[in-house]
């Protein structure tokens, strides 16, 4: 009698059962919405309930993605008036957040900047091109190592600026070690607060960077976060992403940048932040207006 009643209702009345779902998924987005949470369509929605573990990235993710040259500790009798020249001068064609913390902090000292040629971004390490007939090199420890660069006399110098959540940067003058610049990104006011509520949810947060390790162990520390994986290279987030999903988590990456747009797409769910760039946000599901991780939550 019962499977004879429901079979009547279904067939008599299958408008109750279509407009169900679509509604549920109306609603649900419109309420995402006006928290200032964009979700592209359904799926995601219904995928993001069941999400067990959130990446994080770094920077302009837990970090307002506002960096400020903090510390220039020069090498081989260089100044800093032409350090800051060339480098300025150098990422002026990058669109990286901490390339334009070092252009403002020479613009803020009125250093007049060069025209940049050959210029060249090397995933994962850093940029190099020709400033006034002087090749100049800019980026990680990886690339100065990779470009056999001696500066083993700062290394120790770098490592006290990391452990202090300064991220130091190493430049090169003509294949001649000349400084190291160090940028420090502040935390989100919420990001420390947001953490927290993921994880009493259940959730487990994790943190994958490009950064250094030391920098990034500062961060994770002030955050809340136990689990970091730090000097991820930008086609290795994918696979981190993978080895998750490998071990039936079901992930939800959350980033802003040109280098987060592959792992937002590897991702079960893609959560890019709307103060982010444009990429990370076409190849994401889900977008926080806000730029807050509240919003995951």
């Amino acid at each position: 009698a019962i499977v004879s009643a429901t079979t009547v209702l279904i067939i008599a009345c299958p408008c109750a059962l279509g407009l169900a779902t679509p509604m549920s998924v109306m609603v649900g987005i419109g309420k995402a919405a006006e928290a200032g949470v964009l979700i592209r369509n359904g799926e995601a929605l219904q995928t993001a309930s069941k999400i067990t573990t959130v990446i994080l990235d770094k920077t302009g993710t837990i970090t307002l993605g506002t960096p400020k040259v903090t510390d220039v500790k020069l090498a081989n009798n260089f100044t800093e008036t032409e350090v800051l020249q060339l480098v300025a001068s150098l990422e002026s064609l990058s669109e990286h957040p901490l390339a334009l913390a070092i252009v403002e902090s020479a613009r803020a000292l009125r250093i007049q900047l060069s025209a940049a040629h050959d210029f060249n971004a090397i995933p994962g390490l850093g940029v190099e091109a020709n400033v006034d007939g002087r090749q100049l090199l800019f980026g990680n420890e990886k690339l100065m190592l990779e470009r056999g660069i001696d500066h083993t006399d700062y290394i120790e110098s770098a490592q006290d600026l990391a452990i202090e959540a300064k991220t130091p940067l190493y430049f090169a003058i003509d294949n001649k070690f000349a400084a190291i610049i160090a940028v420090a990104d502040p935390i989100k006011d919420d990001s420390v607060a947001a953490i927290k509520r993921l994880q009493k949810n259940g959730i487990r947060v994790v943190m994958l960077t490009g950064d250094n390790r030391d920098t990034a162990k500062a961060v994770a520390k002030k955050v809340g976060i136990n689990e970091f994986f730090a000097e991820v290279l930008p086609q290795q987030k994918s696979l981190k992403i993978q080895e998750f999903q490998q071990r039936n988590e079901i992930v939800g990456m959350t980033g802003d940048g040109i280098n987060d747009a592959p792992a937002l797409a590897t991702a079960d769910v893609g959560i890019a932040m709307g103060t982010g760039t444009d990429i990370a946000i076409e190849s994401a599901d889900i977008v926080l207006i806000r730029g807050s991780l509240h919003g995951i939550a």
